[in-house]
């Protein structure tokens, strides 16, 4: 599999980094309706014999304009990278939101960054795409100035799951905060993943026979807090399945911001500071407070026995 390549900015791009046919939005989540978004990119890369490409922005727009609304994020620009890097894309443009960027209007950003300064060839939208400042350019628009400026444009249909329902990232983060990881993983196509360091904490875990490697969820939207049966990925490649625990462990921490803490089955060695990825496969049950450590320790037994049912042979 090729490499993707990750090009932050739109200003002075090489000449081979330029002409792609792209696709553009968050793109947060990368699921199967962002998914239709960049097949019709990529059918018209293949017509035009061109790179495949993929614009997104840091930060998230919503970050940006409603920076005090909850975390929401689904996934981490590397992450991003990687899930693109499965559906063939050359090229991910992250164009930095800043002042610049958000001030210009609809017909500024089709002609200084979309022509001059990527050079798209063609540009794939969702049917609900808005771009430009407030929000006021739409795939008709952008059809116009494709027109006018020479680049192909082509929008994409409303995808859903056969029932009326409109795959979304509001439905996979509602999904997620309803406790319902499978239902997150259908939309996505693939399970919801938590990435991160792992942090140095108490070590009471292994005192009690099962050591835990926690990450702090950062930006990432907050699960329904409680247990999971999961599968985590090591930054070697290898996998390991086990139970985690998504809160603030009122009975050890106290703690009053979310973390992800995870005991990996059959698992005995030291990665802190580590990178891991931890996917989200079936929810247990609700976090709650117990009245001692001898309480605690005799249900996450428990809640280890169903994660490992859950997780299958």
């Amino acid at each position: 599999m090729k490499r993707i390549r990750v090009i932050r900015g739109w200003k002075d791009l090489s000449e081979g980094d330029r002409g792609a046919a792209v696709a553009m939005g968050s793109f947060d989540g990368v699921h199967l309706g962002h998914q239709q978004v960049i097949e019709l990119a990529h059918q018209a890369a293949e017509r035009l014999g061109a790179p495949l490409g993929v614009i997104t922005f840091d930060p998230h727009p919503r970050v940006y304009f409603r920076p005090d609304e909850p975390a929401f994020r689904l996934m981490k620009t590397d992450q991003q990278a990687r899930a693109l890097e499965k559906l063939n894309v050359d090229i991910l443009y992250v164009l930095p939101l800043e002042a610049e960027l958000a001030g210009m209007t609809d017909r500024e950003f089709a002609t200084e960054v979309l022509h001059r300064g990527l050079g798209a060839r063609h540009v794939a939208v969702g049917f609900d795409n808005s771009f430009g400042k407030g929000r006021t350019g739409t795939p008709v628009t952008m059809r116009q100035y494709g027109e006018e400026l020479g680049f192909g444009v082509s929008v994409a249909e409303p995808v859903g799951d056969g029932g009326g329902e409109k795959f979304s990232s509001t439905a996979v983060r509602e999904a997620l905060r309803d406790g319902h990881p499978e239902i997150a993983a259908e939309i996505l196509g693939r399970p919801f993943a938590i990435e991160g360091p792992v942090q140095r904490g108490r070590q009471l875990g292994r005192k009690l026979g099962f050591p835990t490697a926690n990450v702090d969820l950062g930006d990432y939207v907050s699960p329904k807090y409680g247990v999971y049966a999961v599968r985590t990925r090591l930054s070697d490649g290898r996998q390991f399945e086990g139970v985690a625990n998504i809160g603030v462990n009122p009975t050890v921490h106290g703690i009053d911001h979310p973390l992800l803490e995870v005991w990996l089955f059959d698992f005995d060695e030291d990665i802190y500071d580590r990178i891991i990825e931890t996917d989200l496969v079936a929810f247990l049950r609700p976090e709650e407070k117990f009245p001692d450590l001898e309480t605690m320790t005799a249900q996450v037994m428990q809640d280890a026995e169903n994660a490992r049912r859950a997780l299958g042979p």
